[in-house]
């Protein structure tokens, strides 16, 4: 059987197919080749139209479907991955009502904040987990203040993957994982909060009916196997957030086991069984794919917005005449510490391990007559893996500990200085693996289906590419270092 797994991120749409036996990418494709436009009205808004994720996700799977031939007609299950915590709003004829509110905007922090404190912090730790935030609870108490004729016309609301399975077999469906990242799930009563609900005024019909990750959400739809190229009457079997999906494309779904990613925003997402949390919510809990009320897997999840977006400014504003190759290359050149140059890559929004305070991005200690572009290079990406560090203090509070960290072998990944610095600061070994999010829902999707029976059977083919490990020779640098960039960051904060 052939398999197909969708990530849908912020900057494109990624699909890949594997062959579940041999568990190996047969197809691969992604869409925009530069990247998605965010939208961006007013500063800290971020917002992105979902048919604009549909165009993109028809360009992928068309290429794939290219690649492949014939061999389309032996998918057998399709999983989906999205970019979690944002707000898709449709009307009852299952139209889209505004663009989506996607996870890097900010609009909603006072009215989650607030809600923090009316509700009462005991509760929202306690119950939630979290606090609203800027979550996707937070987003739609925002419209409904401050757009109510849109909210009036509400049907229901959304995740974006909620919004791509809508499209592929017309039903309307989240999951028990997404209802926890849009802040809307008890932990302790295991079901929506109804506090939550009625705090904000929600009606609960406004919420998809949830059904477990891995299971079988509807069946390609006719129409939407014609404009994609595929066969129709395939299953969607599984869907989940782009970070528990990541560790799932890890092989990550015990406690103790830790799964980073550092594409657009940098994450490190630890599994526990312990229902723990943060008093100040700057890092953050939700329910992994494999939870189940007596065997509880829920992750923790430290998010910084700013990171391959900054490597991503760095490229475009030095004139596009590198590859992120090169640049990585000429930041390996840079000694440690960049001859005392230093980023703080906060420009992306608010971020929740600072309290969700938008402090912006900064560059610090410039002198002209010592610094060039290779300097930035260098200075931005220990930056952000400072700012990793900043947030990985924060999770041991939480209980996680981790002595290895697994890590697909993409984006900031891919650099020696990115993984040398991580490895150093935080006194731990990052494994590297053949894999990313849309092979991972490709797998999930077999799990979902009844296709896998064991991790071993979906994990036999996940091969390691590649470790890195603390270099004591250089660890008391890179803690001088870091030391000097937390007065920075705290300078910032006064």
């Amino acid at each position: 059987m052939l398999l197909l797994g969708i990530d849908l991120g912020s900057s494109s749409v990624k699909v890949s197919v594997i062959d579940g036996g041999l568990g190996t990418t047969i197809a691969s494709a992604f869409n925009p080749k530069d990247e998605m436009k965010i939208i961006a009205e007013k500063p800290g808004w971020a917002e992105q139209e979902p048919d604009t994720w549909w165009d993109n996700l028809k360009a992928a799977i068309n290429d794939c479907c290219r690649q492949i031939g014939n061999l389309k007609y032996d998918i057998g299950a399709i999983g989906i991955s999205y970019q979690m915590h944002g707000l898709v709003a449709i009307g009852s004829d299952h139209r889209v009502l505004r663009p989506s509110i996607i996870w890097c905007d900010s609009r909603a922090v006072e009215t989650g904040e607030n809600a923090f404190i009316e509700m009462g912090k005991g509760y929202c730790l306690s119950n939630l987990l979290n606090s609203p935030g800027n979550f996707t609870a937070a987003k739609l108490a925002w419209v409904k203040r401050n757009e109510p004729e849109i909210f009036k016309r509400i049907y229901k609301i959304m995740l974006p993957g909620d919004y791509v399975a809508m499209r592929l077999t017309g039903n309307i469906m989240t999951s028990f994982t997404g209802l926890s990242e849009g802040i809307f799930w008890d932990f302790k009563e295991n079901r929506v909060s109804e506090k939550l609900m009625e705090h904000f005024g929600f009606d609960p019909d406004i919420l998809p009916e949830a059904k477990p990750s891995f299971s079988e959400q509807g069946k390609l739809l006719k129409s939407a196997a014609g404009e994609l190229g595929l066969p129709e009457g395939i299953p969607v079997s599984y869907r989940a957030g782009d970070q528990p999906n990541n560790a799932l494309s890890l092989n990550v779904f015990d406690p103790g086991e830790v799964a980073a990613t550092a594409g657009t925003s940098g994450v490190i997402y630890g599994v526990t069984d312990q229902k723990k949390f943060d008093q100040h919510s700057r890092v953050n809990t939700f329910l992994h794919v494999n939870h189940e009320p007596a065997g509880p897997r829920l992750g923790v999840l430290l998010c910084i917005n700013g990171t391959g977006i900054l490597n991503s400014w760095m490229k475009r504003s030095t004139g596009n005449l590198l590859s992120y190759d090169e640049m990585n290359e000429q930041a390996y050149r840079i000694g440690p510490g960049s001859d005392g140059l230093s980023v703080l890559p906060f420009g992306n929004g608010a971020e929740r391990m600072l309290m969700n305070r938008d402090y912006g991005a900064t560059i610090s200690g410039l002198n002209f007559n010592i610094h060039s572009i290779p300097h930035l290079f260098r200075a931005a990406q220990e930056g952000i893996v400072f700012a990793f560090r900043y947030g990985f203090d924060i999770m041991k509070e939480t209980g996680i500990n981790p002595q290895v960290i697994r890590a697909g072998a993409a984006n900031m990944f891919l650099s020696r200085v990115f993984r040398e610095t991580l490895s150093c600061v935080t006194g731990t070994e990052i494994d590297l693996y053949n894999t990313d999010g849309s092979a991972g829902a490709a797998r999930g999707a077999g799990f979902g289906c009844g296709y896998y029976r064991s991790r071993e059977e979906a994990f036999r083919s996940l091969q390691s590419v590649g470790t890195t490990e603390p270099d004591e020779s250089k660890s008391g640098i890179y803690e001088e270092i870091y030391e000097r960039w937390k007065k920075n960051l705290a300078a910032l904060q006064v």
